[in-house]
């Protein structure tokens, strides 16, 4: 039995329309919309990113009526400092060492020059402030710094930056940049050593005869190779 093109048209309507009815008598177009929500990717939040500056200029700010014949308060900290300079014309020229031939002195070396730096400060006379200081490598190559002992600084020596003068035994000045706030010598010390030939292992012995004055006698360490008897005071 051929079924007319009419007769199948209608029948196919009504099947739509009962598999509707059913769908919606078991929510499935509800169900289906809440899955398609749930898996459905967020859209990410916005970068947001620094204002680009094309330029700055300098403006007035408003100030109230009350206060505008006030100047205006500047929030700055002022330090006034005084800047310690050593002078320009020296009449000594320095060359800068070689760091490669740096020669390290032995321990006995060493330990003779401070043994002797102790005899010649025990000597001193005048109770004059004073202490023993060795000589290393930072002190005589490259940096040319010379820390000195903390507590002499506290005592003894200037809370503030000032000019040191170093003398030798010949009576030879030389001017120094001191840190009070590190606590050493720094402008002025190179010149000194250099001048001095002072190499790792030799001691120094400082006698502050004035309240900015240093008197220094040297030790040499060689003279533990060379057995001699070093007596700064008597020489």
């Amino acid at each position: 039995m051929v079924v007319s093109k009419k007769n199948y048209e209608d029948l196919r309507k009504q099947r739509l329309e009962e598999n509707k009815k059913r769908m919606e008598e078991l929510q499935l177009p509800q169900l289906t919309q809440a899955l398609k929500t749930a898996h459905s990717p967020k859209p990410s939040p916005m970068k947001r990113t620094k204002p680009r500056v094309i330029g700055t200029e300098m403006v007035e700010v408003r100030r109230s009526s009350r206060v505008a014949n006030i100047p205006a308060p500047v929030y700055k900290e002022i330090v006034v400092y005084e800047r310690v300079e050593l002078p320009r014309s020296r009449k000594y020229s320095y060359s800068r060492r070689d760091l490669a031939n740096r020669v390290y002195a032995s321990d006995e070396a060493r330990d003779y020059a401070i043994a002797k730096a102790d005899e010649v400060e025990a000597k001193l006379k005048g109770g004059h402030p004073s202490f023993v200081k060795p000589m290393l490598q930072s002190h005589t190559t490259g940096g040319f710094w010379l820390g000195l002992p903390t507590h002499f600084c506290r005592k003894s020596l200037p809370h503030k930056d000032c000019t040191v003068t170093l003398i030798d035994e010949e009576g030879e000045e030389f001017p120094t940049v001191y840190l009070a706030h590190k606590g050493g010598l720094s402008g002025g010390w190179r010149g000194f050593s250099i001048h001095h030939g002072l190499v790792d292992g030799d001691a120094l012995v400082f006698e502050l005869i004035e309240p900015t004055v240093f008197k220094v006698y040297i030790i040499r360490c060689k003279g533990y190779e060379e057995g001699e008897i070093v007596d700064a005071l008597e020489a």
